[in-house]
């Protein structure tokens, strides 16, 4: 646990702001509202057909998400596409790790379906676009919510696994830079993992590997893993040479700080 703190510090500290306010910011309201609802479209469609047409289903759900996927990355612009390309790669080593290897979740077919490392990267879209529209006063009213469940679970004994999942998306709250996005991901992650688990595209291991927690089907808190994403993205955004946002992510820092405010004076 230690060594995990001492990542996640030493991630926050050497990543600066994903510009979240400023990613797909040049597209229209009604465009945004269009790609929206693509996403949201093919994740809930594309995890219907996996579960209800067996192979046949995947191959649909995963042609379905490509094309999503390459429309945005058509219609994107430079760093858009890099977090596209990031979140697919970062999230499909992310799957083999967690799934295959740790074996805290297991898909129905035992494998890891093509679609759902660059469904990530949509998700995550749909986060950067829910993040923009989400009041700070909003993004600490879920970590309040978010909290006093965790301390709910652990009494319980039902989702401990949960609970150390929520320390990270509590930390990530406290001290990384993309509060809004951690909160916009934490619940639509959670959305995701009721409906994916109501269908039975995968389950939960009701013990933790290794750590011999008990974990509900999903963790409550499954979205602590897009923090993580979001973080290790940043690092790779920073290694990747010619990037050309570096106002982006001064907008954001001043968005936040903004926010912050705002949040204070309605407070008072």
């Amino acid at each position: 646990m230690t060594s995990i703190a001492a990542l996640l510090i030493g991630l926050v500290k050497r990543v600066k702001p994903l510009p979240d306010l400023s990613l797909w910011h040049i597209k229209s309201v009604k465009s945004q509202w269009l790609i929206a609802l693509n996403i949201i479209a093919v994740i809930s469609g594309g995890l219907a057909l996996d579960a209800r047409l067996g192979w046949t289903g995947q191959q649909l759900a995963t042609l379905w998400t490509l094309m999503v996927w390459a429309a945005l990355y058509r219609i994107g612009g430079t760093d858009e596409r890099r977090v596209l390309i990031l979140c697919t790669v970062i999230a499909g080593l992310g799957e083999l790790v967690l799934s295959l290897a740790w074996g805290l979740y297991d898909y129905q077919f035992h494998n890891v379906p093509l679609f759902v490392p660059p469904g990530h990267a949509l998700l995550m879209t749909l986060g950067l676009l829910a993040a923009r529209r989400l009041p700070m006063a909003g993004a600490w009213l879920i970590t309040t919510a978010a909290s006093a469940w965790a301390v709910y679970a652990w009494l319980a004994g039902f989702d401990r696994f949960g609970v150390a999942l929520g320390l990270v998306f509590i930390f990530c709250m406290a001290a990384g830079p993309a509060k809004r996005l951690y909160a916009a991901m934490f619940v639509l992650a959670l959305i995701m993992e009721l409906y994916g688990t109501a269908l039975g595209n995968w389950v939960w291991a009701a013990r933790t590997p290794g750590l011999d927690l008990t974990a509900a089907n999903p963790p409550f808190s499954a979205g602590a893993f897009y923090c993580l994403l979001d973080l290790l993205v940043l690092a790779a955004l920073r290694l990747w040479p010619n990037r050309h946002s570096k106002t982006a992510s001064a907008d954001i820092i001043k968005a936040e700080e903004n926010a912050a405010k705002s949040s204070v004076d309605i407070g008072s």
